[in-house]
């Protein structure tokens, strides 16, 4: 199932129900966003930019803090706000969701960034139904910045529209990937290392960092051209696949056919590179 069904071919009842149900999503759009803002303005208290963890058990205590400290705060409001929805348990996860609206949540997205005191981390929440995301919420608290998309309805950037890069040549263009999570196999972290090598021979700059959420936002907004990553954890991707998507930009797996949940690794790019970028990872195959 294609994650991002494109509206116009559907029956002019089923859009009018589709337009409907927007509308219904935006309440809840509202309530996740007072619900994300609030975790966020948790998490920036518990942020300290002189944190050195020192050993791995350090490191996953902290995480692990962070994490239940936000979930306690988020949880219940966001099921409150879509009666009948799910939560989606393992942040790590990915794959296709069973049939219904679940929420899919990244407590800390850039945990690892937070706990080192660096700066690039949020918390982000997406609805999905029956595996399409249909509304989600990135909100980042040390900028104050919130990025919404509403399926159907565009992507904003503190209520102002976003749009993706209007670049038609990938010699001049920023792209990047990362690490999806810690322990990935060593054959996916080589295909990683591979594309990167592929990319510096045929981009200007590439950048490599975590989280996926912070270089998709970055996409949505113009000012990075192109993000892939072979993983399929959903909680690093939903989220920045719809606003790509909702932004005007294109999301594909890296061989260009349409990206769903069940994926086995992920592109977002502007429109005029997307067939170049699709090229380039193709050929590491």
């Amino acid at each position: 199932m294609n994650a991002f069904s494109d509206p116009r071919h559907v029956s002019d009842s089923a859009a009018s129900v589709e337009l409907a149900a927007s509308a219904e999503l935006e309440a809840v759009l509202e309530h996740a966003v007072t619900a994300v803002k609030a975790a966020g303005a948790h998490l920036l208290e518990r942020h300290d930019e002189g944190a050195r963890p020192g050993d791995l058990n350090e490191i996953v205590r902290a995480i692990d803090a962070n994490d239940d400290a936000v979930l306690a705060l988020i949880q219940q409001p966001l099921l409150a706000a879509r009666p009948g929805s799910r939560w989606v348990e393992d942040e790590l996860g990915g794959g296709s969701l069973p049939d219904g609206e679940w929420w899919v949540v990244d407590t800390a997205e850039g945990n690892i960034n937070h706990i080192h005191g660096m700066g690039e981390w949020g918390v982000t929440a997406t609805l999905v139904r029956d595996n399409a995301p249909v509304l989600t919420v990135v909100h980042l608290p040390l900028t104050g910045d919130t990025y919404t998309a509403l399926r159907g309805r565009g992507a904003l950037l503190n209520g102002e529209p976003l749009r993706s890069s209007a670049k038609t040549d990938l010699r001049a263009a920023l792209v990047g990937t990362g690490q999806a999570k810690p322990g990935e196999e060593e054959s996916a972290l080589r295909r990683m290392g591979a594309s990167v090598t592929a990319m510096l021979i045929n981009a200007l700059v590439v950048r490599v960092s975590v989280p996926a959420t912070m270089q998709l936002i970055h996409v949505a907004s113009g000012r990075m051209d192109a993000f892939w990553q072979f993983s399929d954890v959903r909680s690093g991707l939903l989220s920045g696949a719809l606003l790509v998507h909702e932004a005007g930009g294109t999301v594909t797996d890296t061989r260009g056919e349409p990206w769903s949940l069940a994926s086995a690794d992920f592109l977002a790019s502007a429109p005029a590179l997307h067939t170049r970028v699709v090229d380039v990872l193709s050929d590491l195959d």
